[in-house]
């Protein structure tokens, strides 16, 4: 029996896309991790093949046909992942899909494939291939919130040299439930801690040099969170399993010496933290109100992490309800004045399942309802709403702008010779910091180019009415 799990690629976005404008984005990429886990569950009498189109796509015509195709998506691959689906079945190969988007939109997906997987799928992986071998493949498979000393570590050994990440998950689920996104719809409000020592044997099997922590916070916000990861990075440095690696994790993070100690010194080299807004007006209205606590200095904040030689990227997000005309100037102004290394910027994007979504949607507010089409558009990079203060053209300049003041070739350097001092012998470090900015600013010229119409691309803007229109903005093909 044979089962192929595809990562299915989005048409749309050019930060993921390996090789062809941006070369460099193949440090911007890591392993499907979801699919490694489900092909470590799946038994010897399947032959199983994980394929991420992401490291370019693929001629299934030149495939051995399989059993079972299972496809993985976020929203912004959904589109993508029908069409895998419609090809497969036509040709009479059964496909399932898991992931968020069929959680969150269940019976649309079941439109397009014979069986989906809801929630969190290790539990019901096994049963799937069960049922198909005994021609009983059910429509629905409920995976719910799996415990996580179940958790199996994911097949590190498959696409291997493909890579410069590696990628673990030590956590699950999220208690802050911001207002655009979805990890406390599909993985819980409550972080879930994988046991340590299974983290550190997962550990053991990754050969990429440098790793990926996929988890969504790994400090989380509480005080047993904390001794959590502290725990884990004692444990890393015990075992020596230092390897550079980055993650995500809250701007709380500056405020414990001893974690930021612990983390250097287990291999953390970069972080991305949610900042979302400058003002705080923008954090109350995504509930990111965690970074308005205590009065906080960001600059102070900032420069406590970079004390340690831990590279600080920025995430935004432009659009929201409180943001007036010039926000891009006001981001770009607040970039530079917090001292970060870089910054990943984002358009409002409401995603289905989200307290944003049922918000816009209730209002009338969501554009970009062409389904399932328009899915690929909800990349986070692309304008999909109607916004207070913007049209969708509106919206665009000001990411224009924020990417002609932030990203400029002299501000780029000024930030690499301000981080390269404290990191001199670390040059990795400064290396890729250096390719997160450059591949940020060559991503965005792409963006712009395709924006203004003059690069071949699935997405224009001629105009759009500001307010709350719910007139669908038109899409051009170039």
């Amino acid at each position: 029996m044979r089962v192929y799990l595809i990562n299915p690629d989005n048409p749309v976005v050019s930060l993921t896309k390996v090789g062809g404008r941006n070369k460099l984005n193949k440090y911007r990429v890591w392993k499907p991790l979801s699919l490694l886990t489900l092909a470590r569950l799946t038994p010897p009498r399947w032959d199983v093949e994980v394929i991420d189109e992401n490291l370019g796509r693929v001629d299934y015509d030149q495939l051995p046909r399989p059993d079972l195709v299972g496809v993985t998506a976020f929203t912004s691959q959904a589109t993508r992942a029908y069409q895998l689906a419609g090809y497969f079945r036509d040709r009479g190969v059964p496909v399932v899909m898991g992931g968020i988007h069929a959680s969150m939109c269940p019976d649309e997906a079941l439109r397009y494939v014979n069986s989906i997987v809801t929630g969190e799928g290790e539990s019901q992986w096994q049963r799937v291939l069960d049922d198909l071998e005994n021609g009983d493949l059910r429509q629905t498979y409920i995976g719910g919130l799996a415990p996580v000393e179940e958790i199996s570590p994911a097949r590190h050994d498959m696409l291997r040299g493909k890579y410069f990440f590696g990628s673990i998950q030590t956590t699950r689920g999220c208690p802050l439930n911001c207002t655009f996104c979805s990890v406390t719809a599909f993985n819980g409000g409550k972080f879930r801690h994988r046991p340590i020592d299974i983290v550190i044997e997962e550990l053991r099997q990754i050969r990429e040099r440098v790793i990926l922590f996929v988890d969504d916070n790994l400090i989380g916000t509480r005080r047993d969170h904390i001794s959590y990861t502290k725990e884990l990075c004692r444990a890393m440095i015990r075992e020596r399993l230092t390897k550079p690696w980055i993650c995500q994790a809250t701007l709380n993070l500056a405020d414990d010496e001893e974690l930021l100690y612990l983390a250097r010194k287990a291999g953390c080299f970069g972080v991305l933290i949610g900042f979302e807004s400058p003002t705080p007006e923008g954090l109350i209205a995504v509930h990111k109100k965690l970074n308005l606590r205590g009065a906080r200095n960001f600059r102070e904040s900032v420069a406590r992490i970079q004390k340690h030689g831990i590279v600080v990227t920025g995430s935004f997000i432009m659009g929201i309800d409180t943001d007036r005309k010039g926000i891009g100037e006001v981001m770009a102004r607040s970039c530079d004045q917090y001292g970060v290394d870089a910054v990943a910027m984002f358009i409002l994007t409401p995603l289905p399942g989200t307290q944003l979504w049922g918000q816009m949607e209730k209002e009338s507010r969501i554009l970009a309802n062409n389904y399932p089409e328009d899915w690929q558009f909800y990349t986070l990079a692309h304008p999909v709403a109607a916004y207070k203060s913007f049209s969708w053209e509106d919206l665009i300049e000001e990411m224009k702008t924020f990417n002609d003041r932030f990203y400029t070739y002299p501000k780029i350097a000024k930030r690499i010779l301000r981080m390269a001092p404290r990191n001199w012998k670390a040059p990795h470090k400064i290396l890729l910091n250096v390719i997160t900015n450059v591949t940020c600013r060559s991503n965005h010229m792409l963006d712009r180019r395709v924006y203004d119409g003059r690069e071949t691309g699935p997405f224009t803007v001629e105009s759009a009415p500001a307010g709350f229109s719910s007139e669908p903005h038109r899409r051009v093909e170039t």
